[in-house]
């Protein structure tokens, strides 16, 4: 078989996605985790008036040299009065209050002493000091949040401070997975012979999926049962926007999978790529939707939905996919192990600044060492045409979860 470069499959699932990212409006708190759908402004500065940054006396700086000043008022955070500071005089100040007028510095507690409506200061301060000036924050019309952000806790922080009570975000897309096989059983189930093994392969992808910013959906596991494959296939279908099955996709007996989706297939993305691990890759798209046919090995299926499913989430939701690559020197020589293009798992450091690539405790042997991903879930990307990364050179990594 001819397999599809790895840079034209990808090409191909690029251009074959046509939906716009769609948006919905949500409380704030709940928007955490979410990706924000459009820019968010800031409609005045902040603050929007010269304000204390901490408590203690609101004077003149040409005053200092004065040594003692006379206290004419006190100035609660949160009132609003129009006060003047004339020569020689100071007002009680506190974190937070407006600066009143008249005034230019902050001279803190700790630097005066205070008899009456006396206060001397004791150790003087540069002019401004305490003062937060107009649009120190930021200014009326700055982009505050940027489209396409995670809003993590500091976004929530900033959108509440630009008074935002809901927020527009990305509709997250939904992905079912499925996994299929005679030999694997289901979480929590008993393994009825040593021929069995615990699937994984439905909950890695689920979890990818969500970490992402989609919603995951379990379509539990289908054995070689072609009937109930594609039943679970269709009911995929019905309720997410992209369908992932793990196995069932390579040349034995009861691979069923590549025949099931070739018939449900309005248009044939991907037919098998020169990579390794997942050259038996599937992609169809079923009108605006995707099926995801991946290998069955655990780390195999990990990865190759991260090249192919993580670019269709991603896409989905309005995100650069591009972001999770990065550069970084390699630590060790690694010679390449197969005539494809090759991802392998790898750790990622960094060291003054500078992003090194390391491949030691990665185990070597077949697809199905997940535990490989441990430790940050990075693969190193080897063109095909590369025989060996010698120690120092600069490699390409991917980042599966970011």
């Amino acid at each position: 078989m001819a397999w599809t470069p790895y840079k034209e499959t990808v090409a191909r699932l690029e251009k074959s996605f046509t939906c716009k990212a769609r948006v919905e409006v949500v409380g704030l708190m709940e928007a955490r985790g979410r990706i924000l759908a459009r820019d968010s402004i800031a409609q005045e500065n902040q603050p929007a008036f010269p304000t204390s940054e901490m408590d203690g006396y609101a004077i003149r700086y040409v005053d200092q040299e004065k040594g003692a000043l006379t206290l004419t008022h006190r100035v609660p955070a949160g009132t609003e009065i129009s006060l003047h500071v004339g020569e020689c005089e100071c007002i009680k100040t506190f974190t937070g209050s407006l600066l009143s007028e008249g005034a230019d510095t902050i001279i803190p507690i700790e630097n005066v002493e205070v008899e009456g409506d006396k206060v001397r200061i004791v150790t003087a301060v540069k002019e401004g000091f305490a003062v937060r000036p107009v649009g120190e924050g930021y200014r009326a019309g700055d982009v505050m949040v940027t489209k396409g952000t995670r809003i993590g806790f500091a976004e929530i922080g900033v959108l509440a401070g630009l008074g935002c009570v809901q927020v527009p975000v990305v509709v997250r897309p939904r992905v079912a997975v499925l996994a299929t096989g005679s030999e694997i059983v289901d979480l929590g189930e008993a393994l009825p012979t040593p021929a069995h093994i615990r699937s994984s392969n439905h909950v890695t992808i689920a979890a990818m999926a969500q970490h992402a910013g989609a919603e995951a959906v379990l379509l539990g596991i289908a054995g070689d049962d072609k009937a109930l494959i594609k039943q679970r296939i269709v009911e995929g279908l019905a309720c997410a926007d992209i369908v992932v099955t793990t196995g069932g996709v390579s040349v034995g007996d009861y691979d069923f999978v590549k025949d099931i989706i070739g018939d449900l297939a309005v248009e044939t993305i991907i037919e098998g790529a020169d990579i390794k691990p997942g050259r038996h890759i599937r992609v169809v798209k079923v009108g605006e939707k995707y099926i995801v046919a991946l290998p069955g090995f655990p780390y195999s299926s990990a990865v190759v939905f991260g090249l192919y499913g993580l670019r269709l989430v991603d896409a989905m939701l309005g995100r650069d996919y591009a972001r999770r690559f990065c550069t970084a020197t390699l630590e060790e020589e690694y010679a390449k192990r197969s005539k494809f293009t090759e991802f392998t798992a790898c750790d990622v450091r960094e060291k003054e600044g500078k992003l090194f690539a390391t491949l030691e405790g990665k185990k070597l042997g077949s697809s199905a060492i997940l535990n490989n991903l441990l430790g940050g879930a990075t693969v190193l990307c080897i063109p095909k045409e590369t025989t060996l990364l010698k120690k120092g050179e600069n490699v390409e990594v991917l980042r599966l979860e970011m």
